[in-house]
């Protein structure tokens, strides 16, 4: 009788079962396709859609046992506090809107005070000034009775008649209400300590046409200096620039006081 040889048998190691969960994971270690990753996001999606619903059912459930008294004292709260809310909310709309009157006040009153002020200054000879306005140029006569400081004090006062609101001589002086003229005795007019010679240039700011107008009539500046030999010539310009200015004195007696 043969021997009868035993031969192992291969058997394979035994597999652990396998969950579902585990099952997923591994199907996204997997390469896996498009429509993997879709489906994942959309059970996402719908988990944190599911976790909310219930947080919200768990809010709303506070009230539904409640008693008709404990829900009637809650909507009467809610009443009492947004009331109050509207209150306190009409009360700052109220401080805004006068914060706001008040703010305009003083920005109206600053703004009227300077303006007065600009204008004051401009009339003062205190600031520079730029307008309308005509620029006369006077030609001292070649062989005759020089233009002196009747002539150009007259022709200043027919340019201030005729509204001129800013006067400027030679680009140098300032005139004002304060101004004095008088001849030089070595030639020329000697304005406010300065001494100015022909040609003379008057720059004057104001309705250009008011201005040629007040100059050029008979018996007037225009008149005055071709009776002497003299030439004056009117220019027109919408731009005339007055920058010289005068220091105003500190008035020693007088103060300011009261209409009343």
């Amino acid at each position: 009788m043969a021997d009868s040889e035993e031969h192992p048998h291969d058997t394979a190691p035994a597999t652990a079962p396998v969950d579902g969960r585990a099952r997923l994971a591994a199907a996204f270690r997997r390469p896996g396709s498009r429509g993997q990753v879709v489906v994942a996001l959309l059970l996402a999606i719908l988990g944190f859609a599911a976790v909310t619903q219930v947080k919200a059912n768990g809010k709303d459930d506070r009230y539904v046992g409640a008693r008709q008294g404990d829900l009637i004292q809650f909507i009467n709260n809610l009443s009492l506090a947004a009331t109050r809310t509207q209150t306190e909310i009409t009360k700052l709309e109220n401080t805004r809107n006068a914060l706001e009157s008040d703010t305009q006040s003083r920005r109206t009153a600053l703004e009227r005070a300077q303006q007065q002020a600009d204008t004051l200054g401009i009339l003062a000879g205190t600031v520079p000034a730029v307008g309308e306005g005509v620029r006369v140029t006077v030609t001292d006569p070649k062989n005759g009775t020089p233009v002196g400081a009747d002539q150009l004090l007259n022709g200043l006062e027919e340019l201030r008649d005729a509204g001129a609101e800013a006067v400027e001589l030679n680009d140098k002086v300032r005139v004002v209400a304060q101004t004095s003229f008088r001849d030089a005795p070595s030639g020329g007019v000697l304005v406010d300590g300065t001494v100015l010679h022909a040609p003379f240039v008057i720059d004057a700011i104001g309705s250009s046409h008011d201005l040629a107008g007040g100059l050029d009539f008979s018996g007037g500046f225009v008149s005055s200096v071709k009776d002497l030999g003299g030439k004056v010539d009117v220019h027109r310009s919408d731009k005339i620039a007055v920058a010289s200015v005068v220091e105003v004195p500190q008035s020693q007696y007088a103060k300011p006081g009261s209409t009343g």
